[in-house]
């Protein structure tokens, strides 16, 4: 089995690997942005990290683009969106004024409200930073051996706002906010979280992707 992150400039590639190498040591894991490469793969990670707009637009640098969104519409291969990579299948994000994206998922990306307060009456921090409990929406073959509100490690200040409550597959509450921090459909599951630093639990959620036959 190979498993492709995709290097389109943008993202935790490094780390993603090393997480999803000591998971599954006997599978080959690459960072690439060869197209056929990632098409011959086994399955798919598609990492983001910063502004959407960069993500977006370094997507469509390296000619990927066309690419990603023929893996989303084959609906065949396991892909796994990890931050950023989780914001960019929805129809659009309000950060940078606006940012069409990638358009698998109904839904949009939006801000976390940074003048709501906690119940000691302190602001909250945005960028949410840190460990959160994730609340399992739907069953799914990712969340196996993982307890719902189990805790993942975030760093963002947008949040996915899925259309549909099918593809809303996990969430938090924050900053008076629910956000959808784990979407998708068919062979897609994308979570804003990021699992490579989450300790046992996204090492779990990890060798659950690798794993998984949709």
């Amino acid at each position: 089995m190979t498993i492709a992150i995709i290097d389109y400039g943008m993202g935790n590639l490094h780390s993603v690997a090393k997480a999803i190498e000591h998971v599954s040591p006997d599978e080959r894991v690459t960072i690439t942005r060869d197209a056929r490469a990632i098409k011959g793969a086994s399955r798919v990670v598609l990492p983001g990290q910063g502004a959407i707009r960069d993500c977006m637009g370094e997507l469509e640098r390296t000619e990927l683009t066309g690419l990603v969104k023929e893996l989303l519409a084959d609906a065949s291969k396991p892909l796994l969106g990890i931050c950023v990579g989780q914001q960019m299948l929805m129809d659009k994000s309000e950060e940078n004024g606006g940012v069409r994206c990638l358009g698998y998922l109904p839904g949009r990306v939006t801000r976390f409200d940074d003048t709501a307060l906690d119940e000691q009456g302190q602001r909250l921090k945005v960028p949410h930073m840190g460990w959160n409990r994730v609340h399992q929406h739907h069953m799914h073959p990712l969340w196996e051996g993982i307890p719902t509100g189990e805790r993942f490690y975030f760093v963002h200040s947008y949040f996915v706002q899925a259309d549909d409550d099918a593809h809303a597959l996990g969430y938090i509450d924050y900053a008076g906010s629910r956000a959808h921090v784990a979407t998708g459909r068919d062979a897609v599951f994308a979570v804003q979280f990021h699992p490579e630093k989450s300790a046992d639990a996204g090492l779990r959620l990890l060798a659950n992707f690798v794993a998984w036959s949709p």
